[in-house]
């Protein structure tokens, strides 16, 4: 304050924050409204005194869930953002006697540890005097901004927030309907023999983090951690300094206990916004080499790298036809466990990642041969002769046709009009391949709302059931899923979906119940 332009707090709330949020004068103030001279400095008081409308608090409160960004503007930095919401810590002594105390960030209160059971984990809020509150659930996009006296407190609440979560957040919560994939029954594919039912753990016990970055392709790698890529954002805290359209970053860690942290790598790295900018859409682990797909690039060019993502090699030829988001197939550890000496490549049928196709193609090529154009085959068809014993069972795979002539392929996978993005990985638990996809149609974006499949396989071709499938998630599906690999229980049932809902790395249980 003493060396910048605004001399007091107030003049520099009002010239950064009230102004460019639309927020007039007479809508908001601090201090009680008064001001104290302390070595010739007009000081405000920082804690207390706060006085808003309804409207205005709420501006406060969306600004803080879009990371301080404004209308594509950032009026805070998103690191700072981060670090005010970030969980330092479970405070006062008072939540042994019964009152949901939340943890601390800076001046924010959050649900980091879940003390508020009903409310996701991703939410906080700021508190006033009596029962004043503005509350904020980024997975909801959700701002609730509560003004007035005192809650009447139950005989059976003690302290200042039992009444908040009985009477306000819990009742807000309970609104919300979460639907159930009752809409199944518009799968394009019969329901599995083998899983009965994907459960996913409440919506609210979902992780998120990487603000503002999507995409998230994964894979396993030789040294044991895995590998991820993100779009049009800046990665993990610590934010990296400028939002890029392809990044690089490495996950520790379990589903319950992981951290991100951003790989850098100027060879890697690509800038851009949205379809003009390069995303990666398929990352792969095979031994000690890491495999990269880059859509937006007409249509997907391939990169690789030697040295465990710090630099990669760009190859000098893209696929122009069709694979417009190739995926890879991924297997365990380094691509342990594989059926064969192939690696396997998956995508829509467009030459756009933006668009929606009538079904998904498949591609192979030896894997020590990745590189090379003119090593790869396209699936054709399979037959559909009788089983081994003369009979056509239900999961009797038949024999897969392939070509080395792009034209020739055929569809792996056929739902018209609604073949999107998508991740495949093989479960070992199950001996089955489980493959996200987004269900797409006119409109492509599904990072806040939207559905999904998810499909079911014994062999990469097929044949295809439905595993879990609807057109309504009760949360932002994102635009691409994945199960990792790493991540699968060997006991078969228990899985974690990282999902890019809400433009987030967002992590969330599923439990598979088995036939």
């Amino acid at each position: 304050l003493q060396s910048g332009p605004h001399r007091d707090l107030r003049s520099l709330l009002r010239a950064r924050l009230m102004v460019p949020l639309g927020i007039a004068d007479g809508a908001w103030g601090i201090s009680y409204g008064r001001t104290y001279t302390t070595d010739g400095l007009p000081v405000c008081a920082t804690w207390g005194g706060g006085t808003y409308t309804a409207r205005a608090i709420a501006r406060v409160g969306q600004l803080m869930l879009h990371q301080g960004i404004w209308q594509g503007q950032p009026l805070i930095d998103p690191a700072w953002v981060g670090a005010a919401l970030r969980y330092v810590g479970s405070p006062m002594p008072s939540r042994s006697l019964g009152d949901p105390v939340p943890a601390s960030g800076l001046c924010w209160y959050t649900n980091f540890d879940g003390v508020w059971p009903t409310l996701p984990r991703d939410a906080f809020a700021g508190a006033g005097a009596e029962h004043q509150v503005l509350l904020v659930v980024p997975s909801r996009e959700l701002i609730v901004v509560r003004q007035g006296g005192a809650l009447d407190r139950e005989p059976a609440a003690d302290g200042f927030w039992s009444p908040l979560l009985t009477q306000l957040f819990t009742p807000l919560m309970d609104a919300f309907v979460d639907r159930m994939p009752e809409d199944a029954a518009q799968a394009p594919y019969p329901a599995s023999s083998v899983i009965k039912e994907i459960a996913f753990a409440p919506p609210s016990t979902t992780v998120r983090e990487a603000f503002h970055s999507d995409n998230w392709p994964m894979t396993w790698t030789a040294d044991d951690l895995q590998v991820t890529a993100y779009g049009d954002g800046r990665g993990f805290v610590p934010y990296i300094e400028k939002l890029v359209s392809l990044g690089l970053a490495r996950i520790v860690g379990s589903p319950e206990s992981f951290r991100g942290i951003n790989l850098r790598s100027p060879t890697g790295e690509r800038s851009g916004f949205g379809p003009a900018g390069a995303k990666a859409s398929g990352l792969l682990a095979v031994d000690d080499m890491l495999y990269m797909w880059a859509r937006n690039t007409n249509n997907a060019q391939l990169a690789w790298s030697v040295d465990r993502g710090l630099t990669w090699i760009w190859s000098d030829w893209r696929f122009e036809t069709s694979f417009g988001a190739p995926t890879f197939l991924n297997y365990g550890r380094a691509y342990a466990g594989a059926r064969d000496d192939y690696v396997y490549v998956y995508s829509h049928d467009h030459d756009s990642a933006y668009e929606a196709a009538d079904r998904m193609v498949l591609a192979r090529v030896p894997r020590d041969a990745v590189t090379q154009r003119e090593a790869y085959e396209f699936f054709v068809a399979l037959d559909e002769g009788a089983g081994p014993d003369g009979v056509s069972a239900p999961d009797y795979v038949g024999t897969p046709s392939w070509s080395l002539d792009i034209a020739d392929r055929g569809a792996v996978f056929a739902y018209p009009g609604h073949c999107g993005r998508s991740q495949i990985s093989y479960h070992a638990g199950i001996a089955r391949y489980l493959w996200w996809q987004q269900v797409s149609g006119e409109e492509f974006d599904t990072r806040f709302e939207g559905g999904f499949g998810v499909y079911d396989a014994p062999e990469p071709w097929g044949p295809w059931s439905t595993a879990y499938f609807t057109l309504e998630w009760d949360t932002g599906p994102g635009e691409m899923g994945v199960f990792p690999t790493k991540w699968m229980h060997p006991d078969g049932r228990t899985c974690t979906l990282v999902f890019s809902g809400f433009d987030c790395f967002s992590v969330r249980r599923a439990l598979l119940n088995l036939r």
